[in-house]
């Protein structure tokens, strides 16, 4: 049996360099600008189009920058705090202030100088039509220049099909 020496403030010291670490990453944030939220966004796929939609509440349009490039969308702007002079004590707010930046990377290449844009209710939303060559295309494939043994296959399959439908 091994003997394995106790020390009990071993623990202690390791808890006491993780708060410290805690406390120098938040007391880092007050110094730094403060970029801490990033809008939610719902990406759809369409036949022609990509739907980019955005939930930017309490920020109007014209503090957005929106760039568009053939492969990715970046949203950009600021929330900022409204000071009134009123005596009013907030006890609490969890609403979101300051900068705020976000880059989508798109899933096909669009044509970004003919993009439309919307922004109602907090709500952002970018039609980005799709380049020519990205956009769903169906090919009708002919089977009529196989060999004769794929014809024959074919034509036993299909009176395999003829004879279960009866």
């Amino acid at each position: 049996m091994a003997l394995i020496r106790w020390q009990p403030f071993q623990e202690m010291e390791t808890l006491r360099r993780q708060m410290d670490q805690i406390f120098d990453e938040v007391t880092s944030l007050k110094h730094e600008p403060q970029m801490n939220w990033k809008p939610a966004i719902e990406l759809k796929d369409t036949k022609d189009s990509v739907i980019l939609r955005a939930e930017i509440p309490g920020v109007e349009g014209k503090d957005l920058d929106i760039r568009v490039t053939r492969e990715a969308v970046a949203i950009a702007g600021e929330h900022r705090y409204e000071k009134k002079a009123e005596d009013k004590r907030y006890f609490r707010t969890e609403f979101r202030y300051g900068k705020f930046q976000r880059v989508i990377p798109l899933p096909v290449a669009v044509q970004n100088d003919q993009v439309q844009a919307e922004f109602k209710d907090g709500i952002l939303t970018l039609t980005l039509p799709k380049v020519a060559e990205a956009r769903r295309q169906v090919v009708k494939v002919n089977l009529a220049d196989h060999t004769a043994t794929a014809e024959n296959t074919a034509e036993a399959n299909q009176a395999e099909t003829t004879q279960i439908a009866q």
